[in-house]
């Protein structure tokens, strides 16, 4: 396809799209475009709970890719939906995800796929990569993270050293915490609440909490998680509180310290020095513990990445088309 290099691709639309049953009365809503005979991807979202949207479409050139994405569990157009109290969160955990990735795969009869996806998309497709990682035949990420109770600990504490107003409101948001510590489990508990008030409110402090972080980043539009719907917003919070009041079901430092099993898969790691929500040196001890990733750090980019970001993307999508 002609485009002006390290420019995104034009919108595509889905060729095909279905629910897959994934069990425990869960149904993942999938989607493919691009090329049917194209290089397979798969686009995993972040959050958890974000859903996928449609800007991730236009990182693949379409006529080389065949680009699959998916909304995770309770999220997106998934069903259950997290917003819906009456959804069981006790059936979504990282293994899980991880089962979901590899039925979806089978589905569409896929051998081999590259993986894209920042931010929690990364830590799912690490987690994924080093179970099967036969089935992975690259990785892109950009905005690296491994979910680990350290990192955890930073976003949702540590980083209140920088935006101590913010830090306060959150804080004061969950009384009943225990502490520091306790913060992400007692907006979990918050977020189960049978009180739709008590979920609206914990939902807005979260939200106020997780701009607040992005508050020093360009970008254009509304706030990126106050901004959203509010169905949307109580789904990403409810699933991230989950997650990490269960530090995503990963012994701690599980996936840097397996990261030898993604030898053989190239990885091309993009990270914002000014990341203040994952700090860089997640993605630096990602790239010396795994021998095939290269790591590029973009100087003026932060969680959101920018220009730069976008365009060290499309740049190693572009390589890795080639390699079939």
């Amino acid at each position: 396809m002609k485009h002006r290099k390290h420019e995104k691709y034009p919108p595509v639309e889905p060729y095909d799209h279905g629910m897959l049953d994934v069990g425990d009365g869960n149904l993942v809503y999938w989607e493919v475009c691009g090329n049917p005979a194209g290089k397979p991807a798969l686009v995993v979202h972040g959050g958890p709970g974000s859903g996928c949207g449609t800007r991730a479409r236009q990182l693949f050139d379409p006529e080389r890719y065949r680009v699959v994405l998916f909304d995770q569990r309770n999220c997106g157009r998934s069903t259950p939906h997290a917003s819906d109290p009456g959804a069981d969160m006790r059936h979504n955990t990282t293994g899980r995800l991880i089962a979901d990735m590899e039925r979806l795969r089978t589905r569409l009869g896929i051998d081999r796929w590259l993986l894209y996806g920042g931010s929690w998309g990364s830590t799912l497709i690490l987690a994924y990569a080093e179970q099967y990682p036969e089935r992975v035949s690259e990785i892109v990420i950009p905005a690296v993270t491994t979910t680990r109770r350290s990192e955890i600990d930073w976003l949702y504490r540590g980083v209140g050293a920088i935006f101590p107003e913010g830090w306060d409101l959150f804080r004061a948001g969950v009384p009943e915490a225990e502490g520091p510590g306790d913060l992400v489990a007692a907006y979990a508990r918050r977020m189960e609440s049978p009180d739709p008030a008590v979920r609206a409110r914990a939902t807005a402090d979260w939200c106020a909490w997780e701009d607040a972080v992005l508050s020093q980043e360009t970008y254009v539009g509304p706030s990126p998680y106050s901004g959203r719907p509010d169905r949307a917003q109580e789904a990403f919070v409810r699933i991230c509180a989950h997650y990490f009041a269960h530090a995503a079901w990963l012994e701690e430092g599980q996936l840097i310290r397996d990261a030898g099993r993604l030898a053989g898969i190239p990885g091309v790691l993009i990270h914002g020095r000014f990341d203040l929500g994952g700090p860089l040196v997640t993605a630096w001890e990602l790239s010396r513990a795994w021998p095939d990733a290269e790591l590029t750090v973009i100087d003026d980019a932060g969680h959101l990445g920018g220009p730069a970001t976008t365009r060290a993307v499309l740049s190693a999508l572009d390589r890795f088309a080639a390699r079939g």
